[in-house]
């Protein structure tokens, strides 16, 4: 059985003891699968700025690991919550680029996961006027800053 349905019937289990009514669809995307749940019921699964998802997430993985420790990692989604969000960071960060640009004075994003800090790196990655740093540590939410090139 393959990674993909392996995660599909985790999470499928864990959404039906929770009493959810779903249905999910499976999508394959760069980062690899994406289980996406749909539900009128997406703001309890979703939580307050996707924490809740993140948890889901996180279970489906470590149930996967168990039983398979060279399972691929899969991202869980919920009526389309992620996208909207990477979305909505891409441009923000463009529009902080602009002002950097502008202004000349650095820009501190919002303290964000990895994966966030990884999507606002990329959003400028092809700008040479722009560049982007996030200090080291073990904090898991960081902020990056945007400053002019070579400033």
């Amino acid at each position: 059985m393959s990674d993909a349905k392996q995660a599909e019937e985790v999470l499928d289990s864990i959404l039906g003891k929770l009493g959810f009514a779903y249905s999910i669809e499976q999508e394959e995307s760069e980062e690899g699968t994406v289980l996406q749940i749909r539900t009128e019921q997406g703001k309890y699964l979703i939580g307050r700025s996707g924490d809740r998802l993140d948890d889901i997430q996180y279970l489906v993985n470590r149930i996967l690991q168990k039983k398979n420790p060279d399972a691929a990692r899969v991202r869980i989604d919920c009526e389309d919550y992620r996208v909207e969000q990477e979305q909505k960071l891409c441009e923000t960060v463009l529009e902080a680029a602009a002002k950097v640009k502008e202004t000349g004075k650095p820009f501190r994003l919002k303290p964000l996961n990895a994966y966030y800090r990884r999507i606002a790196h990329n959003a400028v990655v092809d700008d040479p006027e722009i560049e982007t740093t996030s200090p080291g540590g073990n904090d898991r939410m960081k902020r990056i800053t945007l400053r002019l090139a070579g400033s």
